[in-house]
């Protein structure tokens, strides 16, 4: 008894506490991890490359068998705070998206996000099982995994090719609804005991998806109205306040056993297309923590994988691979799309565009941490075939898009336009954007024809920026400043807007400014 005391006094002589100096070293470690990953944004759109590789590479090189040697196994604070990112992600993701664009295509993207994850599930399962010679729980639960698609690896590499609105209507709104079914898959095939009939799991996703739904569509309708109703402050808690919305959203579904992730997205989507106050300040914050999360992930993510561990593993992965990408994917859209009138053109680059990335990673380690035989190996080959086919994918979707006819710019690109509202003057400030391929290029200022209580009051154009005069001439490239009063603002828009597909006759040709489906 008395030896205990001086034990107890020695452990505590050897705990570390965090002082100041450890703080200076972890905050100047995490700066250049953040500095080299703003770098390689450049690299991967130079090369093509989506992002997430270059992010899981410092990742990989921070931890074991790299230069770091930090060794980390946690794979349940992977997975929380890979959660936390996706929650950021699908915000931001959602505040994005244009309901115009997207609204054609909801029907097509609704199936492919059910129907088409359950055949993606059973061939990619079935291929797992009979070629890798894994039980039917792990093989079932790779397929699961990997049946999630990832906007943002798609639009890394896709952002310089213009393609039709339904292509990237049906892309972007697949990849934000088909999280929640595949989520319940995985922790439905990862709990311990024997899994649901299939008919009780179906009962269990229409359920928590129609939960989601209503309480994302609920939550963001009253944020929307609460924002632009109560006037806050400081323009600084307008993007804290929409970002808090999207959280509580998916707290609120997720707590009414509902889909959290289908309500963060369709919340953030009904605060994006709400014409909120300090917009371009809001979406500017939202894309910085998105961005900011996606690197925190992916670097997370790569430091769990042991490099040496992947070895076993590699061609079971890429074969699994082979059957996703060659098999289950196309037969998932052929499927999926046949009540659709869709070209086959934008079958084949929808079959291709099924780029997996952050998501499978982070749901891999859901078998992980409640206690799977093999879960470790079934991490490893998600891993491996993110990283393969990533590779493989990425880089060769545009030259697909071009060969398939898809990208050849035919269609006006659509005007950049932001608004700041001047609440004291009531008014609006609008930055214009004229685009590549805007039929708005070549006509004169006096053409637009804008409504009255609206006028253009600068022009920049390569740097310099003059007052225009009613005979100024348009052109591709140039920004534009026009003031609008309250009363005329969305009139202003829906014109600029018009004039930007149809040119200087839209209206008198019927164009009303809107994105026509093909």
């Amino acid at each position: 008894m008395r030896g205990a005391p001086a034990v107890h006094s020695a452990s505590r002589r050897k705990e570390r506490p965090l002082t100041v100096h450890h703080l200076n070293q972890l905050l100047l470690v995490c700066s250049l991890v953040l500095l080299v990953a703003v770098a390689a944004v450049r690299i991967s759109s130079r090369s093509g490359l989506p992002s997430l590789l270059l992010y899981l590479g410092i990742g990989v090189a921070m931890g074991q068998d790299g230069v770091g040697d930090v060794h980390f196994n946690n794979a349940e604070l992977t997975q929380v705070i890979g959660y936390a990112a996706l929650v950021v992600i699908l915000a931001e993701g959602g505040l994005g998206t244009k309901w115009k664009e997207i609204r054609p295509a909801l029907p097509a993207a609704a199936v492919l996000s059910t129907v088409g994850v359950a055949v993606s599930v059973g061939i990619t399962a079935a291929g797992a099982h009979y070629l890798v010679g894994l039980e039917w729980r792990q093989a079932l639960i790779i397929g699961a995994v990997v049946s999630s698609t990832d906007a943002a690896a798609v639009f890394s590499v896709l952002r310089k090719v213009p393609l039709p609105s339904r292509v990237t209507g049906i892309l972007e709104a697949e990849s934000g609804f088909n999280d929640a079914p595949v989520v319940i898959l995985v922790v439905a095939f990862s709990t311990a005991g024997p899994v649901d009939d299939w008919y009780v799991l179906i009962g269990e996703i229409a359920l928590e998806l129609a939960i989601g739904a209503a309480i994302g569509i609920a939550v963001g309708w009253l944020g929307a109205y609460g924002l632009r109703h109560v006037a806050l402050p400081a323009s600084g808690l307008y993007p804290i306040a929409v970002m808090a919305i999207a959280v509580t959203a998916y707290a609120a579904g997720a707590m009414a056993h509902g889909s959290g992730f289908l309500a963060v997205y369709l919340a953030s989507m009904v605060l994006g297309n709400a014409r909120l106050p300090h917009w371009p300040a809001t979406r500017g914050f939202a894309e910085g923590l998105g961005w900011l999360a996606q690197i925190g992930m992916f670097v997370l993510l790569g430091l769990l994988v042991t490099p040496h561990d992947l070895l076993d593993d590699t061609w079971p992965a890429i074969l699994i691979g082979l059957v996703l990408t060659v098999v289950a994917r196309p037969l998932e859209v052929v499927l999926s799309l046949l009540p659709f009138r869709t070209p086959w053109q934008e079958k084949a680059l929808l079959s291709w565009a099924g780029l997996r990335g952050a998501v499978p990673i982070i749901l891999a380690t859901i078998p992980m941490v409640s206690g799977v035989e093999d879960s470790q190996r079934i991490f490893n080959i998600v891993f491996v075939l993110v990283v393969v086919y990533t590779l493989v994918q990425g880089p060769t979707l545009p030259w697909l898009a071009r060969k398939l006819r898809l990208g050849d710019g035919s269609e006006a690109a659509d005007l950049g336009i932001e608004s700041a509202p001047l609440e004291r003057l009531q008014g609006h400030l609008l930055s214009v954007d004229i685009p590549q391929g805007s039929r708005m290029h070549g006509v004169e200022v006096g053409e637009l024809r804008l409504p009255q209580g609206s006028a253009v009051t600068l022009v920049v154009r390569d740097g310099e920026s003059f007052v225009p005069l009613p005979t100024t001439v348009l052109r591709r490239g140039d920004e534009l400043l026009v003031v609008a009063t309250d009363p005329v603002r969305d009139a202003a828009e829906r014109r600029l807007r018009a004039v930007g597909h149809g040119g200087k006759l839209a209206g008198w040709l019927g164009n009303d400014g809107e994105k026509h489906q093909s």
